[in-house]
This record gives structure tokens, C-alpha cells and sequence, in this order.
């Protein structure tokens, strides 16, 4: 499975010490180089299973930066040019933009309620919880109360 992914969940997840989660369930994350400047700008180190890949189609990125940060504008273009099989970001611009592209897309909610599902996350609750109060993550009650019924918690 080949997964992109933008900035905040990875950002998120190294906040809260639980980053493996994403190696526990695709092996391996590709990100542009845009993100990994932006991780590298908050974190004073990356995990090691983030593979680094320069995006080729600089117009498409430009053309998607009139909407779009660069960090959200490289992911999605990169995820168009790996054909990745999903695209992890949270931001709702983003996401918008990304399905008006074509490119399928998961957040860091989906994440965990597939990881809940495959016994790599045992609640929920508790990855939302700190990702809330350490990192400053933000969900709405409507979406959490989706997420957790996903769950089954």
C-alpha cells in the first residue's frame, strides 16, 4: 500500500510519542519535501520509516499553491504521482481540493479507528484525548462521536 501523507497527523502523533502507529500500519509513509521541512521545523528529528521523495510536476504544485500551502500542495501532487493508494490529511481545504483531484484521502481519525479494528490502537478515546491536549489537535464533538461509534467505544 502506498500512503502520502501531509504534515499535522504525522506532526500530531510524534507529539503525542505514538509516530509508529503509522509504521505499524503501512510500513512505510511517503512525504514531499515540503513536509518533511515543515516536521523538521517543529521536531528535532524524523522516524526513520518517512521516505522523502521530491515532487517532478512543479506546475501542478504552483497551481495548487493558489489554494493550498506548499506542504498540502506537494502531498497531493505527489500522491497523484506515486498513485498512492491514499492521501493522510486532516485539513478540510485540503481535503476538498484533494478529492476534487482525485486523490483518495484519510484522515488521522480514519486512522485510528482502522488501526482500533486491527488491534494496533487499543482506544480511541485515548489516542483523541492527548492528541487534543498535547498536541492541540482539533475534532469536533460531531466527529468524535462518529470516530468513537466507528470504534465501538
Amino acid at each position: 500500500m502506498i500512503v502520502v501523507s501531509d504534515t499535522t497527523a504525522i506532526s500530531g502523533l510524534i507529539q503525542i510519542g505514538r509516530v509508529e502507529l503509522l509504521r505499524e500500519m503501512f510500513g512505510e509513509v511517503h512525504v514531499p519535501v515540503a513536509v518533511r521541512d515543515e516536521l523538521l521545523h517543529s521536531h528535532h528529528a524524523l522516524p526513520a520509516f518517512l521516505q522523502i521523495d521530491s515532487v517532478v510536476n512543479r506546475l501542478e504544485v504552483a497551481r495548487l499553491e493558489h489554494e493550498l500551502d506548499l506542504g498540502e500542495a506537494e502531498a497531493i501532487v505527489l500522491a497523484r504521482e506515486l498513485r498512492a493508494d491514499v492521501l493522510l490529511m486532516d485539513e478540510k481545504i485540503g481535503r476538498r481540493v484533494a478529492q476534487r483531484e482525485g486523490v483518495p484521502i484519510i484522515g488521522l481519525m480514519g486512522v485510528l479507528v482502522a488501526g482500533k479494528q486491527r488491534g494496533f490502537v487499543p482506544s480511541v478515546r485515548v489516542f483523541v484525548g492527548e492528541l487534543e491536549s498535547k498536541a492541540g489537535f482539533r475534532v469536533s464533538a460531531r466527529v468524535k462521536q462518529m470516530v468513537f461509534a466507528q470504534a465501538g467505544e
